[in-house]
């Protein structure tokens, strides 16, 4: 049994998303992407689609709900695969690790689920630590507009990096 002091602190409780926690989602997500958010081709893929309620979580500071990360299934091609997204941090909790437990807790919970890929649109210096990698031009389609320097895959379990049109 570890001892106290070989203990990491965390300021941090993440759990499985509930269904009580969606208008506060909302309201994170609105206030970080505002209403040009459902314009955005990742958005419209995950329109009316539910995302996966065991690969999507929240982060606890106290009572207040101060991040989400989500993820919603997709195919590539003819590959299962998920798209990640959105990670919302509240601005209070901003550049304090949330986001990035957040991020390592749904990619390791994906990997036990046996997913193989997981895409999204992000910035690679925030998610390139985590094994994202850059999806090479014209291999990944989305069904809108992205800036391909920002369409990004992990592969996990051994998968191999899956080719096509993504589509919800």
């Amino acid at each position: 049994m570890p001892e106290i002091d070989d203990m990491i602190p965390t300021k941090w409780f993440v759990r499985p998303e509930e269904a009580c926690d969606a208008a506060d989602i909302e309201t994170l997500q609105a206030d970080a992407f505002g209403p040009g958010r459902f314009t955005r081709t990742a958005f419209q893929m995950r329109e009316g689609v539910p995302h996966c309620p065991k690969l999507s979580f929240v982060g606890l500071s106290g009572r207040e709900l101060a991040g989400s990360v989500r993820m919603t299934r997709i195919r590539i091609g003819k590959t299962p695969a998920m798209l990640l997204g959105p990670l919302t941090v509240a601005p209070a909790y901003k550049n304090q690790g949330l986001g990035r437990t957040l991020l390592q807790t749904t990619l390791d919970a994906a990997r036990r689920c046996g997913e193989t890929a997981v895409l999204l649109v992000g910035d690679p210096p925030y998610y390139g630590p985590f094994g994202f990698d850059p999806v090479p031009f014209g291999r990944i389609t989305l069904p809108g507009p992205v800036d391909p320097k920002r369409l990004l895959i992990a592969t996990l379990n051994g998968g191999d990096m899956p080719s096509g049109a993504a589509s919800a």
